[in-house]
């Protein structure tokens, strides 16, 4: 099982494009997805130690795997490495 954590802001439309994305590798990948709002204490707390510029922000295993506008691609490959180390 793959945890990430995905960083959101409300009216963010590339967290929306995050959210389907990560939806979508879910079907080829065992995901454990937890969302939090950058709205939130936790939220501003993880922007602020992984230096995250803007929304939406993806961390796996403590490190910021992506943020901003998210590429399928990209995730795809990162998530082949994260679950090859698993």
């Amino acid at each position: 099982m793959i945890t990430l954590t995905l960083l959101t802001k409300s009216d963010c439309a590339w967290c929306n494009d995050g959210r389907k994305i990560l939806e979508e590798l879910s079907l080829e990948f065992p995901l454990q997805i937890e969302e939090v709002s950058l709205d939130s204490e936790q939220g501003r707390r993880l922007a602020a130690e992984h230096h995250l510029m803007f929304a939406p922000g993806l961390i796996a295993d403590e490190h910021l795997i992506a943020h901003g506008r998210m590429s399928k691609r990209a995730l795809r490959r990162d998530l082949i490495h994260l679950n090859e180390t698993k």
